[in-house]
């Protein structure tokens, strides 16, 4: 399981110094929505020069000119892009081509999406990657349910990653699951100590891994 950290709601200094912090702890680098849309591509550009043996994952959400969209991602360094899961057939269709061609990848968000026939339509047009997301306006309501992943049961061959209020306590219920990877942002960037708080984290999921290994 990756752990990918989310750089959400934060200025250019505020998003270094936590990946100085946490960068020996996290395994992909996601920078959010906001940071993209306050500094444009150029501060994707930094990151990757800065940390260039992690994955990348620029969040762009697009939801129309795919082949645009995931170009310009992909040109400044972001190994994945994502694309929503409500965009049309033909936006996630060229944003796909285009990760094909230059051996990178999309990960297509499904925020919003409730039926599991939209996953298997994805899984047929090529999909390999999704992302079960909790949005940040959903998280002041409630706790992250278990229906985020009733969504993704009974798919093979594809990877999931999942997102929304994860931190320390809720990470454990997450550890038996088969998901690719584990977005986690203020539980770490808002948290006073974010080297200790990721460092705990990812010794808790190392540790149930190795004991998982050894019982099985």
């Amino acid at each position: 399981m990756k752990f990918q950290l989310a750089l959400d709601r934060l200025t250019r200094e505020e998003s270094f110094a936590i990946l100085h912090e946490t960068a020996p702890y996290i395994d992909w680098i996601e920078v959010g929505t906001g940071v993209i849309k306050q500094y444009g591509m150029a501060i994707v550009r930094e990151i990757k020069e800065a940390y260039p043996d992690k994955i990348l994952v620029a969040d762009m959400k697009t939801c129309d000119a795919g082949k645009h969209e995931a170009l310009q991602a992909f040109e400044a360094g972001a190994d994945i892009t994502t694309v929503m899961a409500f965009s049309a057939n033909k936006t996630i269709s060229d944003a796909l081509g285009v990760a094909k061609e230059l051996n990178k990848r999309v990960m297509i968000d499904l925020l919003g999406v409730t039926d599991s026939d939209r996953l298997k339509e994805l899984q047929s047009m090529g999909v390999e990657l999704v992302g079960l997301h909790h949005g940040k306006d959903m998280q002041l309501e409630k706790e992250m349910s278990g229906d985020l992943l009733k969504l993704a049961q009974g798919l093979t061959g594809m990877e999931i990653a999942i997102a929304g209020g994860i931190n320390k306590e809720s990470l454990p219920s997450l550890l038996d699951k088969k998901l690719t990877a584990v977005i986690i942002g203020s539980a770490i960037t808002k948290a006073a100590n974010p080297a200790q708080e990721a460092k705990e984290m990812k010794e808790a999921a190392e540790h149930f891994e190795t004991n998982h290994t050894k019982s099985s």
